[in-house]
C-alpha cells in the first residue's frame, strides 16, 4: 500500500495525484487530511504518472499536504442476511445506533449484468396491492419498471405504499407468514431531504416494513459522488439476498434524476464532452449497468425486480433521464399532475403507463382468468371517455348521445373507484378485479369487445348498468 503527497490539484470532488506507478482503475483510496480525518475516495481516471480521484465525503478540508494511501481494491459491499432491519447511509455505513455490521462476506460493488443465456423469463405476479399498477400495469418477478413523476407530485408515497405491500402471492398460500422471511426489500435512496427522509424512516418504522428491509440513505447536504455509489451497495446487497439466500427482492430506487445530476456534475468536473443537456455521453451506459441487474436466473429460487422513481425534469417525458430510463426498461408507471390535483390518490395515469412484461405474468394460474381482457376493456372504455371529455369542451354534454353519456360517467367512476384508494389501501387482485367489474358493468354488455363470452357470463352484473340507466 503506497503512500503520496503529490497532490497537484483539487477541483470540484475530483483530487488530481501524481504517481510513480500505475494506479487501476475504480480502486478505493483513502486521503488523510492535515486535521487527521480520514476521507474514502474511489480511482476515475488514471494514466501512467497522473490519477484523477473522486472523493466520496466532498473535498472541503483536503489540501496539498495531504497524503493519499491507494488500497489496492475496488469498493466493496459487507453483505449478511443481517442487513434486513438496517438503515445505512449512502456509503453503507450504519446509521441506525445498531451493531456493526459482521459480514459473511464482502462483494465487488460494480457487479456484472446477468448473462442472457443464464436469464429465466420474467412471469410470476407481484402483488403491490395498487389496483392501477396490478390491473393495467401488472409488475412480475426479474422485472424493471420504472415510476415517472414530476417535481412536487408523491411518488415517494407510492414508494412507500408498493415497499409495504409488496408481497408474492404464491408464497401466502403455503401457510404461516413464509412470506414475509422470503419477500424483500431494498430501498435506496438519493439525494432526498431530512424531511423526507424521516418521512420514510416514520413510515418503514409505523408499519413494520423495516423488518424485512435494507434502507441506503444519500441526503441532499451528502457529497453528489457518493450518489453514484448507492444504487450500486443496495444492488449489491439484492443480488446476495436474491441468488445467495433465495429471497424475492424488490430494489426501489428514488430518485434517478439525482443520480444523473450527480453523473454530470463529475463528468463537468473531469471538463468531459458534455452530450445532450449537459449530460455525459456515457450515461446510457451507466443506467444500464443498473438496472441490467434485475432479474431471475435459472435455477436460482430468488429474483431481484426493480422500481426506479425519477422526476422528469419540467414534466418532460422526452428528457434525457426518462428517454433513456425507458428504452432500457420494460415499461413505465406515470404519476399524473392533473389528477393529482384532483386529489386522486395515488394518482396514476393508466393510459401512457405500459408494464411490457404484463401479458406474461397474468391470467389463468397466476392471477384470474379475466385478468387481461378486464384490462383491455378498462383501458378501451376509459381512453375513449377521456376523449370524450375532450369533445364535451367543444360541444357541451347535451349534444352527445346516450352511449357517449355512458362513457363520460364510466370515466369519472373510474378514476374515483378504480385508481384512487388512498396510500393506506391493500387490495388484492380479486378486489382490483371485481371492482374493475363492477365499472365495466355500466357499460352494455354489448359493449364489452375485449373480454371473454364466458368471463361477462360469470362476472357481468346486470343490475348495475339497471341502476345507470335508472339515474
Amino acid at each position: 500500500m503506497k503512500e503520496y503527497q503529490t497532490i497537484t490539484e483539487i477541483s470540484g470532488p475530483l483530487v488530481h495525484v501524481e504517481t510513480d506507478e500505475p494506479i487501476g482503475y475504480d480502486e478505493i483510496v483513502e486521503i488523510e487530511t492535515g486535521d487527521g480525518q480520514t476521507r474514502r475516495g474511489q480511482v476515475l481516471d488514471t494514466s501512467s504518472d497522473h490519477v484523477a480521484i473522486q472523493v466520496f465525503e466532498g473535498t472541503e478540508g483536503i489540501d496539498m499536504n495531504s497524503s493519499v494511501r491507494f488500497l489496492g481494491e475496488t469498493m466493496k459491499m459487507p453483505v449478511t442476511e443481517d442487513l434486513l432491519g438496517r438503515v445505512l447511509d449512502g456509503s453503507g455505513n450504519p446509521i441506525d445506533g445498531g451493531p456493526d455490521i459482521v459480514p459473511d462476506e464482502r462483494r465487488d460493488i460494480v457487479g456484472a449484468a446477468i448473462n442472457p443465456y443464464s436469464r429465466e423469463y420474467p412471469e410470476d405476479f407481484i402483488q403491490t396491492g395498487v389496483s392501477a399498477i396490478d390491473g393495467m400495469n401488472t409488475l412480475v418477478r426479474g422485472q424493471k419498471l420504472p415510476i415517472f413523476s414530476g417535481s412536487g407530485l408523491p411518488h415517494n408515497d407510492l414508494a412507500l405504499q408498493i415497499a409495504r405491500q409488496a408481497s408474492v402471492p404464491e408464497e401466502e398460500g403455503d401457510g404461516g407468514d413464509d412470506e414475509d422471511t422470503e419477500f424483500a426489500v431494498i430501498f435506496g435512496a438519493m439525494g432526498i431531504t431530512a424531511e423526507e427522509a424521516n418521512e420514510f424512516m416514520d413510515d418503514f418504522e409505523r408499519t413494520g416494513a423495516l423488518e424485512r428491509s435494507v434502507v441506503f440513505m444519500n441526503l441532499a447536504d451528502d457529497p453528489a459522488v457518493e450518489r453514484t455509489v448507492t444504487p450500486r451497495l443496495a444492488l449489491t446487497t439484492a443480488e446476495y439476498l436474491a441468488f445467495d439466500k433465495g429471497y424475492h427482492v424488490l430494489v426501489i430506487l428514488t430518485d434517478m434524476t439525482n443520480y444523473c445530476e450527480a453523473l454530470r456534475e463529475i463528468g463537468a468536473a473531469r471538463e468531459e464532452v458534455p452530450g445532450r443537456r449537459g449530460y455525459p455521453g456515457y450515461m446510457y451506459t451507466d443506467l444500464a449497468q443498473l438496472y441490467e441487474r434485475a432479474g431471475r436466473i435459472k435455477g436460482e429460487e430468488g429474483s431481484i425486480t426493480q422500481i426506479p422513481i425519477l422526476t422528469m425534469p419540467s414534466d418532460d417525458i422526452t428528457h434525457p433521464i426518462p428517454d433513456l430510463t425507458g428504452y432500457i426498461t420494460e415499461g413505465q408507471i406515470l404519476v399524473d399532475r392533473d389528477l393529482n390535483s384532483q386529489g386522486i390518490q395515488p394518482p396514476i395515469d393508466p393510459l401512457p403507463s405500459l408494464s411490457r412484461l404484463m401479458d406474461d405474468g397474468i391470467g389463468e394460474g397466476l392471477t384470474r382468468g379475466d385478468h387481461g381482457g378486464v384490462s383491455d376493456q378498462l383501458y378501451a372504455a376509459y381512453a375513449e371517455g377521456e376523449d370524450l371529455r375532450d369533445l364535451v369542451n367543444i360541444v357541451g354534454r347535451e349534444a352527445l348521445s346516450e352511449r357517449d353519456n355512458k362513457y363520460l360517467d364510466f370515466a369519472e367512476e373510474f378514476e374515483e373507484e378504480f385508481v384512487e384508494q388512498g396510500y393506506d389501501t391493500d387490495r388484492d387482485i380479486d378486489e382490483t378485479l371485481d371492482i374493475g367489474w363492477d365499472l365495466l358493468s355500466m357499460l352494455p354488455k354489448e359493449e364489452l369487445n375485449r373480454i371473454d363470452e364466458e368471463n361477462i357470463e360469470e362476472y357481468y352484473r346486470e343490475d348495475v348498468e339497471a341502476e345507470v340507466a335508472a339515474d
